[in-house]
């Protein structure tokens, strides 16, 4: 990760808050996840604030008052803040479900202090350095809000206090912003749910703030960030639009006009399955057609919820906006993918096969009829790595790519790494579902060489077709390299790599390492991914995990999202993140400057 080695900030880092009223039942995590992946995935650090579940904070009052009539306010504090300590553990687990690397620290651990009354005190400072230290391993620190440790105790921060936590952390961290998630897009001049002529607003000052936001952001949150001159952002899930708080001139901004999407899915399969659970759990934003599959009957058993087909003309009849291909292989594959572009529907693709043939063609395709091409988790599953060579790579020269990159090598590896032999190792992955039955394409490399020339077009500008890759096949082992490998303590990886020869020629080939143990790539394992991206001043790391339903499913849907921001902004190639100038920051990755 590039850190500034001396402050240990990263260089673009942000704290996003989630109220209750966003996170009202268990499943509004994954939707959470979402949000966070997405600051990720542009570049950024994200210490995501968390509050308790809709009602839970008064259920705990209710609780405490009635077991402990009249007891201390102190007592109650303890209680009460035992909503959001159940909070960052849930956001925790959805973050890692969807395979987003991050700590959860509670207040102890970041010595997090506070003082005053005890249901009404205030944060009074941090060890930034104890939480900072925690980007090197992670992308995303997790905090509960609303309470800091006082001298006797636990203490709370009053109604609204996650968002004083949120401001507090911005300031001491050296964040670049915070981003205050709530139910609406923005702050209006009035209640619009009351007042239909209520006009949202791109910004105002903090004094305005205070007025007309009462009940929306923390009065005291606001006065704190005031003081030290910290920008508030308040949004709405998924929005591409935020109200800018700051010291700034009020300015009246535009109204998000909902765009329910049509999606079509072609395959269910693992991935397939998870993007369709998310596209089920926004209604409000997609609405999802018949899914192509092989046999229907089968799917429908496991899934009454959704239609199948097998026709794919009845899967992309009703003109769907979006298309997202997931069904694996090159066959029908590789021809629908490019009817759906040149019939003007937008296509985002999770087969790293069909992207790495027809890399241009379908980029060609996507220019000419004006539509999106987005493929991120065809390298990398939930890891982003294509962003990031992106982002760096519009910053400076990248001089060479090299990752881990296939899960099923990996896992492969590992057991091997336990003393399993190669054969019985290859036939364990197979039974977990790591493997195919005819695992010859990852063993022999050919589904890192499609990852690669994918990764070369983005690094370098150039073509270079996988077949044009050379190839080790874990197949060609020899028991005595197994054996040495092992003595010396070292360990087996697959490691595909790319470079810039002096020459100017783009070299690429996949093969078997034995790497030391210090080796940021050996400590990767099952479905883990791990990228190392050298340019002329550093080295920057990423890792994650780059298989797997829900963290694959992730970068797709990632990607659906982008394209339906892109519809409410009004701009189709809109970043994401374009209501904010600091989106052109350098990216940060979870590894550490070389």
């Amino acid at each position: 990760m590039p850190l500034d080695l001396d402050a240990r900030k990263p260089l673009k880092l942000c704290v996003l808050k989630f109220g209750s009223s966003v996170l009202q039942k268990p499943d509004d995590y994954a939707r959470a996840a979402h949000e966070i992946y997405r600051h990720t995935r542009n570049g950024e650090k994200v210490v995501a604030v968390v509050s308790a579940l809709e009602g839970e904070t008064d259920s705990l009052f209710a609780v405490g008052g009635d077991v402990g009539e009249g007891c201390s306010d102190a007592l109650l504090a303890r209680l009460v803040r035992c909503g959001e300590l159940k909070s960052a553990a849930l956001m925790g687990l959805a973050l890692q479900r969807s395979g987003v690397p991050s700590a959860v620290l509670d207040p102890h651990e970041m010595d997090l202090q506070a003082e005053g009354e005890a249901l009404d005190a205030n944060l009074t400072g941090l060890d930034a350095d104890r939480v900072l230290a925690h980007f090197e391993s992670a992308d995303v620190i997790v905090a509960p809000g609303f309470f800091g440790e006082g001298v006797e105790g636990p203490v709370t921060l009053g109604r609204g206090g996650t968002d004083l936590t949120a401001v507090e952390f911005s300031h001491w961290l050296g964040a670049d912003r915070v981003r205050l998630i709530k139910d609406v897009d923005g702050v209006y001049t009035d209640d619009p749910a009351k007042n239909p002529e209520a006009v949202r607003l791109d910004q105002l000052d903090y004094d305005e703030a205070a007025k007309v936001s009462r009940g929306l952001v923390q009065e005291k949150a606001i006065f704190r960030a005031k003081q030290n001159n910290v920008v508030i952002e308040v949004a709405a899930l998924g929005s591409p639009f935020a109200t800018r708080i700051a010291a700034v001139e009020k300015q009246a901004g535009p109204v998000e006009t909902p765009k329910r999407l049509r999606v079509a899915v072609l395959g269910h399969g693992a991935v397939g399955a998870g993007v369709c659970s998310h596209l089920l759990a926004h209604p409000g934003r997609f609405e999802l057609g018949p899914v192509l599959v092989r046999d229907p009957d089968q799917h429908a058993a496991n899934a009454p919820e959704l239609r199948f087909t097998s026709d794919p003309a009845e899967a992309l009849e009703g003109n769907p906006d979006i298309v997202v291909e997931a069904m694996g292989g090159t066959d029908i594959a590789r021809s629908l993918s490019q009817t759906v572009l040149r019939e003007g529907h937008h296509l985002v693709s999770a087969n790293k096969a069909v992207v790495a043939l027809d890399l241009e063609r379908l980029h060609d395709l996507a220019r000419q009829h004006g539509r999106e091409l987005k493929y991120s988790a065809a390298v990398g599953g939930g890891v982003p790595v294509l962003e990031l060579i992106d982002l760096l790579g519009a910053q400076g020269s990248i001089l060479s790519v090299e990752g881990v990159m296939n899960g099923t090598c990996n896992f492969i590896f590992g057991q091997m790494q336990k003393g399993v032999r190669l054969a019985e190792a290859v036939s364990e992955a197979q039974r977990l579902g790591f493997a195919e039955a005819d695992p010859s394409t990852d063993l022999d490399g050919l589904d890192a060489a499609d990852k690669l020339s994918i990764i070369i077009r983005h690094a370098f500008g150039v073509t270079l077709a996988p077949d044009q890759i050379a190839c080790e096949s874990l197949n060609d082992l020899s028991a005595q390299r197994i054996k040495a490998v092992q003595e010396q303590g070292l360990v087996f990886k697959q490691v595909a790599r790319c470079e810039v020869t002096a020459d100017g020629r783009v070299e690429a080939r996949v093969d078997i390492e034995a790497l030391p143990p210090e080796h940021p790539f050996a400590g990767l394992v099952n479905e883990g991914n791990g990228f190392l991206i050298r340019m002329p001043q550093r080295t920057v790391s990423v890792q994650g995990k780059g298989a797997g339903r829900w963290p694959t499913a992730e970068a797709v849907f990632a990607d659906i999202m982008d394209i339906q921001r892109a519809y409410l902004s009004g701009d189709l190639h809109a970043s994401p993140l374009q209501e904010t100038p600091l989106s052109r920051i350098p990216r940060m990755s979870s590894g550490q400057v070389a």
